[in-house]
């Protein structure tokens, strides 16, 4: 199928026995800012709705005590609710961050929760398949940004539990939030020919098609705007796209109005790269919180225990505070991660008109 077809039609996504009517993935956006409100939205459209676990359960009462179950019951109760909005259609999954101190705790309250799909990445997921029993009814995909990436979490699973992913997503360097490049490379993204990267992982995966008598979709994630550009991916191979900034500017998105209002607003010069205390560089939109950032540290306050390897002491800010803050309206002392396009947006949409236009319909 050439672009021109692939402007007229988009194919259904299937992902092993699971299919979604449209293969638009919405991109996990945390802290808050993808829950069951957008989620749902999504999946009823007939996409792929994702839900970010990243602190999912800041607003349940005892947040500030008990972190984990919070977050634990808040899983639960987002998959459960976003699953009643989509009305049997489409997908419902998360979006869990290796990152995660109780990275397991996340992945078995999904599956248990019933969550259509994993996808997992700032990091390798290397043991989720040990998680995840490939006869529970949850599908897995790793979040890789290179080929090296792919080849060693495909390898490492068909070793050591042969098995393989049952999808992939591929993650460029336009992406928002947190990025698997390094920031002299983010600092040259038009010099990259990313497509050739998204040509080889393509085809690393291949072999495990083969091994494992099945197909592997992949989906291609990160500057993924309109549908020319979902045409272009897919002429490249892949089967689907994820898209996570222009779900923002929409109503049913789970963030303040402050905080869509803060993506109409921006304009290209707006966004920066920062360093994470994930220890990615991330892209987001310059605002006081970032200028403060650069001027001095940030002292924490209080530890809400999210990440893995962070400490306290050292870290420049506290992610979790930042993140909340933004996601609750406070725009100019808190977080916005964002993708590279976020200028281009310029209005407030609905869920059902945007996936309308991104399907060409």
């Amino acid at each position: 199928m050439d672009m021109e077809e692939y402007k007229n039609k988009l194919k259904s996504l299937c992902i092993g026995e699971k299919t979604a009517a449209l293969p638009i993935i919405q991109g996990g956006m945390g802290v808050g800012v993808s829950r069951s409100r957008l989620a749902g939205a999504v999946a009823r459209e007939g996409g792929v709705g994702v839900i970010s676990t990243a602190q999912i359960g800041y607003d349940e009462e005892g947040f500030e005590k008990d972190q984990a179950g919070c977050n634990r019951k808040a899983i639960r109760k987002h998959i459960q609710r976003a699953k009643e909005i989509a009305c049997g259609n489409g997908l419902v999954g998360v979006n869990i961050m290796v990152a995660l101190k109780h990275y397991e705790e996340h992945v078995r309250e999904s599956v248990a929760a019933g969550a259509d799909v994993i996808i997992s990445g700032a990091g390798l997921p290397v043991n989720l398949p040990a998680l995840v029993s490939e006869f529970c009814g949850t599908k897995i995909a790793p979040i890789v940004s290179s080929v090296r990436a792919a080849k060693l979490i495909l390898k490492m699973w068909a070793h050591k539990y042969d098995r393989t992913a049952d999808f992939i997503v591929i993650e460029g360097p336009k992406a928002g939030g947190h990025l698997g490049f390094s920031r002299e490379e983010l600092g040259h993204v038009d010099e990259l020919d990313y497509d050739e990267e998204i040509r080889q992982i393509i085809a690393c995966k291949q072999e495990y098609e083969e091994r494992y008598s099945r197909k592997i979709p992949v989906i291609v994630a990160g500057g993924i705007f309109d549908r020319t550009d979902i045409a272009h991916v897919m002429e490249l191979g892949a089967d689907g796209v994820q898209i996570a900034s222009r779900f923002v500017a929409t109503e049913e998105c789970d963030a303040a109005e402050a905080y869509k209002e803060a993506y109409i607003r921006a304009e290209e010069r707006d966004v920066q790269i920062i360093q994470s205390p994930v220890g990615m560089p991330g892209r987001a939109l310059r605002n006081r919180f970032i200028r403060q950032v650069e001027q001095e540290r940030q002292p924490v306050a209080k530890c809400y225990n999210c990440l893995e390897k962070c400490n306290p002491a050292k870290v420049p800010y506290c992610i979790t505070k930042a993140l909340i803050d933004a996601v609750k309206g406070d725009v100019e002392n808190g977080l916005i991660f964002c993708g590279s396009n976020v200028g281009r947006i310029r209005e407030m949409t609905t869920v059902h008109r945007l996936m309308e236009e991104l399907a060409g319909a």
